[in-house]
């Protein structure tokens, strides 16, 4: 299997028509993205999307968020998902790699990303690129819309 990887410069159809293929593979509760939406990600200058084709599909997709804070250039990892179907053949290993150098050329000092424990396999390669699972609590807490309409 031959994979490239590039960044997502612009929104596309295609590539609103992957992530509504890819993000339920991820996660069951996340709304289907609507174009306006993917626009605002490829727009925004913290986030950049990854796309990892196979003979001009894509089969992959991670999104990089880079910020500043008083602390220095945070990059966190977030959303990395492969197709069912193309898993084990080093897509999100390219994904991956990929962000981590992007990160490192924007000036980052360390690259974050959490993972499910149910995500074996996905543990495993961040463990074999070099990750180190961290000691500390991740919190969330749940934010209702204004209106209340909760998602």
């Amino acid at each position: 299997m031959s994979v490239t990887v590039a960044v997502a410069t612009e929104a596309t159809n295609e590539l609103l028509d992957a992530l509504h293929a890819l993000v339920p593979q991820l996660s069951s509760s996340a709304q289907p993205l609507e174009f306006i939406e993917l626009e605002e990600i490829v727009k925004q200058d913290a986030t950049t999307m990854f796309v990892a084709r196979d003979d001009e599909k894509i089969i992959g997709v991670l999104t990089l968020v880079c910020f500043r804070i008083p602390t220095g250039l945070r990059a966190v990892i977030e959303d990395v998902v492969v197709d069912q179907d193309s898993q084990g053949h080093g897509v999100g290993e390219a994904l991956t790699r990929n962000a981590i150098e992007y990160a490192r050329e924007k000036g980052a000092a360390s690259v974050d990303l959490t993972s499910r424990p149910s995500r074996r396999s996905a543990n495993r390669l961040y463990g074999r690129i070099g990750f180190e699972k961290r000691e500390t609590n991740v919190y969330r807490f749940l934010v209702e819309p204004p209106g209340g309409d909760s998602q």
